[in-house]
């Protein structure tokens, strides 16, 4: 029985070895034997390479910041317009930089994007070597603008031209030019600057401002924020295009200094420099307004407004366009004299004031 046994044990030995061949068979070749049938396992699904998709550039910026390699030039002195209307905010002028030069961008009255928004002007800041523009923007609050004063409520750090009561925009008619008789929503409110009076218009470097943005300033950065508008990118443009605009044909004293709206550079209540070389087409000379406030020019920073501002009847925005070319109301006095000259006769009445009443 003992041999019997050991026989079948010799005998079922290849067997055992054949199984365990095949066993390890199944790990390595990936099939599986069911019932003595050998069945292939499917192979894994075929990796389809999908690339990425490409990044979505961002829109570029309302005005790319630019780079020179020179300061720009002093700001100009220059009388503020008088508020067309309700709700206009003042964006003040500036020097832009192009492949010919600086050029100035008039400042001028606009209408902001958002009811509570404020304009924070844009500024140039001396960095690594080069002086590069900071655009400007809308915002809840007025941010770091470098500590530039640009004037008429911009004196360096924040706004006190004017601020946002409800829905409705109040004028502070300490530094800004407004008529009472047309707008109804107003303050007196006596403003008094803590930064050094000059007309430097870039941040840092030679010469530069030395400013630098409060914690505050910081925080309004990360609020949310618009670029200028349509009509203020319009008027940049023209700007760019006005040879006359440039530095070095204005000699630094524009005679575009301001506009009542953007892009009016022809319109009647043209501002030009102090010192301007040539008044602007169309321009009226700026008298006293009727509430005795007047605009006032860059660079004074006391608060206080000297006399100047178009005359009453282009205080409101509605009428700015039927006031009389200058040229056009002389020509019937001088008509007249000629028919019929009388030695007594005063001088016809046209409203005009003397050229060096507009650049006080």
């Amino acid at each position: 029985m003992l041999k019997s046994s050991q026989r079948l044990q010799i005998k079922l030995a290849p067997l055992a070895g054949v199984a365990l061949l095949c066993a390890a068979a199944t790990e390595l070749s990936g099939c599986v034997v069911r019932a003595g049938v050998a069945v292939p396992v499917p192979p894994p699904a075929p990796v389809v390479y999908v690339a990425p998709a490409a990044p979505v550039a961002e829109a570029p910026a309302v005005e790319a910041e630019a780079q020179a390699s020179e300061a720009p030039p002093p700001l100009p002195v220059y009388e503020q317009p008088p508020v067309p209307g309700p709700g206009y905010i003042w964006a003040p002028g500036y020097w832009a930089f192009a492949p010919a030069g600086y050029y100035w961008v008039p400042g001028t009255w606009v209408m902001p994007p958002r009811v509570g928004f404020l304009w924070t002007p844009g500024y140039w800041g001396f960095v690594g070597g080069v002086y590069a523009f900071h655009a400007g923007y809308w915002g809840p609050h007025v941010g770091f603008y470098g500590g530039v004063n640009y004037g008429f409520g911009y004196g360096g750090v924040g706004f006190a031209g004017g601020r946002w009561v409800g829905n409705s925009f109040a004028y502070n008619q300490s530094v800004t030019n407004v008529n009472v008789t047309v707008i109804h929503n107003t303050y007196n409110e006596t403003v008094v600057n803590n930064v050094t009076v000059n007309r430097v218009s870039y941040n840092g470097g030679a010469g530069g401002v030395a400013a630098a943005p409060s914690v505050q300033e910081r925080s309004y950065a990360q609020e949310q924020h618009l670029a200028a508008t349509p009509l203020q990118r319009q008027h940049v443009q023209q700007a760019s295009a006005n040879p006359g605009l440039l530095a070095k044909n204005n000699g630094g004293r524009p005679a575009i200094a301001a506009t009542p709206h953007p892009g009016a550079f022809n319109a009647p209540g043209v501002v030009g420099a102090h010192g301007a070389s040539a008044p602007p087409v169309h321009a009226t000379p700026a008298v006293a307004n009727r509430n005795g406030n007047h605009g006032y020019g860059n660079g004074n920073g006391n608060g206080n407004k000297p006399r100047g501002g178009p005359p009453p009847g282009q205080m409101n925005g509605a009428n700015a366009g039927k006031a009389p070319h200058p040229q056009t109301a002389k020509a019937p006095a001088q008509k007249d004299k000629a028919a019929k000259p009388h030695p007594n006769k005063a001088p016809p009445e046209n409203g005009h004031r003397d050229p060096e009443t507009a650049l006080r």
